[in-house]
């Protein structure tokens, strides 16, 4: 999908040659040479575009991943490509409108870049692969995605039984194309079995692995905690020169260091929490304000990146027609994100409207979503008037950290800033009502109560034994094994 530059004469039309190849490196050597990063933004579908990755990239990240992208689709589809990807100016002239706007994978901003496929055919993935690979650092398989779009497409973690054709996807995008191939997947029901997993891949010809240390059925509300003991296992397991990356229980910047720590990989990657709080990654010696940023600072910083990107620094913002909003995938994600930026904002009644005006906003009309950023600007200089922060404020917020790795306390940030959603535990979530029980869990509760209720007829007990016995049984329910269950990476 590059563009070959012309010269053209009075007669004929002469095609320069193609730029020369990289060359190719492998494993650490490759780690290295794109310096080593150690806070990588995940692929998350709609979610990790080029604007969020410039703003992530300010916040101290070092590396990024796009979206998952769809193999098949994107190889297939013009339409497809040109919403997923966006391509260098093709005029260098600086009076043109074009000429300075950023574009996927620009060496000034964004880089190291790797692009994300999910597929299940190697000629799909490779023929996607070919025309990504111009505009990145790497091309990555997904092998985690654990939703119920991947089972239905078969894709994600839903390869996990089927190791053959997960080596041919790797091992041919490992042979045929010009830049290194890595890969993301989820840990299995053993550690051994992991490892055997771990290795195969590898073996394909993955330069990164990236292990996410849940299994594919701990999502949404049954998400629980990632078990980096299994991470630790392949590294201690696997040859010195793996590249390992770390993914999941990331809530504040204390646990970045210590996953490295714990792991002993070589980077941590984050996805939900960095939607929540972009400066994630800011080292644990960064002050308050610098690891918990003001909401309508961000959201302006933000939205300024947007603008910037689809207009032209300095240039007027005017209505878009629908087709130019389609394919503008930083302009098509905006209404997400400040949803998540702002989750806290909405938790509070008084400031529903702000929730409503955005959610009726729409995003080809882009003056919309910027006077939102005025009214927020407002609403939190005048909660600030109210409620001043002070440094000691700051501290004693910290303190109920319990230094790094106290991944189970949740601090209590204040509104008006960055801060990580917390999900539910499942025995929470069914007593809210934002989960409900399975046919099959319904069956088994009520085959257990038929089994207690005939228990309690064959040995004589009252009505009111079984009252006793209730408070007993509900503590037991009720006893929560963490404070709250982290969100899913």
């Amino acid at each position: 999908m590059t563009r070959a530059m012309t010269t053209t004469t009075a007669t004929t039309t002469v095609e320069s040659p193609p730029p020369p190849k990289r060359p190719k490196l492998h494993g650490r050597t490759f780690y290295q040479s794109i310096g080593s990063p150690k806070r990588i933004v995940a692929p998350m579908v709609d979610a990790s575009e080029l604007a969020w990755r410039i703003l992530s990239r300010k916040y101290n990240a070092d590396a990024a991943y796009s979206p998952m992208l769809h193999a098949r689709l994107f190889a297939e589809t013009e339409p497809y490509r040109r919403q997923s990807l966006r391509y260098a100016p093709t005029s260098t002239s600086a009076s043109h409108p074009e000429a300075l706007l950023s574009y996927d994978g620009d060496h000034r901003l964004d880089r190291p870049f790797l692009i994300q496929f999910c597929a299940n055919d190697p000629q799909h993935l490779l023929a996607a692969a070919k025309i990504a690979q111009h505009h990145c650092d790497a091309v990555d398989l997904n092998l985690g995605c654990p939703q119920g779009i991947a089972r239905k497409g078969h894709y994600g973690a839903f390869l996990q039984e089927q190791p053959d054709l997960i080596y041919k996807l790797i091992n041919t995008l490992h042979k045929e194309l010009d830049v290194p191939v890595t890969a993301k997947i989820r840990i299995l029901d053993t550690k051994e079995s992991t490892l055997a997993y771990a290795k195969m891949v590898l073996d394909a010809g993955a330069s990164i692995l990236t292990v996410h240390g849940r299994r594919r059925d701990q999502k949404s509300h049954n998400t629980g905690l990632a078990d980096w003991s299994y991470i630790r296992y392949l590294r201690d397991n696997l040859p010195p020169e793996t590249v390992i990356f770390a993914n999941g229980n990331i809530l504040y910047n204390a646990d970045v260091e210590a996953c490295l720590e714990v792991t002993g990989a070589d980077g941590v990657m984050c996805a939900e929490t960095n939607l929540y709080n972009p400066a994630i990654f800011m080292p644990p010696t960064a002050s308050f304000e610098e690891r918990f940023p003001r909401v309508d600072v961000m959201v302006r910083q933000y939205l300024h990146i947007v603008r910037d990107l689809t207009f032209g620094e300095g240039n007027p913002v005017v209505e878009l027609s629908k087709e130019q909003y389609r394919e503008n995938a930083s302009l098509t994600c905006v209404k997400s994100h400040l949803f998540k930026l702002l989750h806290a904002v909405f938790t509070r009644k008084e400031y529903h409207y702000i929730r409503n005006t955005l959610g009726k906003a729409t995003g080809h009309k882009f003056d919309e979503i910027l006077k939102l950023a005025n009214e927020l600007e407002k609403v939190v200089e005048e909660q600030l008037k109210l409620t001043p922060e002070t440094p000691e404020q700051w501290d004693e917020i910290m303190k109920e950290a319990g230094g790094p790795g106290a991944d189970a306390k949740i601090l209590r940030i204040p509104w008006w800033r960055c801060q990580p959603y917390v999900r539910p535990t499942p025995q929470q979530a069914y007593e809210n009502g934002a989960m409900q029980k399975s046919k099959k869990e319904l069956s088994v509760a009520s085959r257990e109560g038929s089994k207690e209720s005939k228990r309690e007829l064959d040995t004589g007990s009252t009505a009111s034994d079984s009252k006793e016995r209730a408070p007993a049984k509900r503590q037991k329910l009720e006893e929560p094994q963490l404070e709250q269950i982290k969100v899913n990476d």
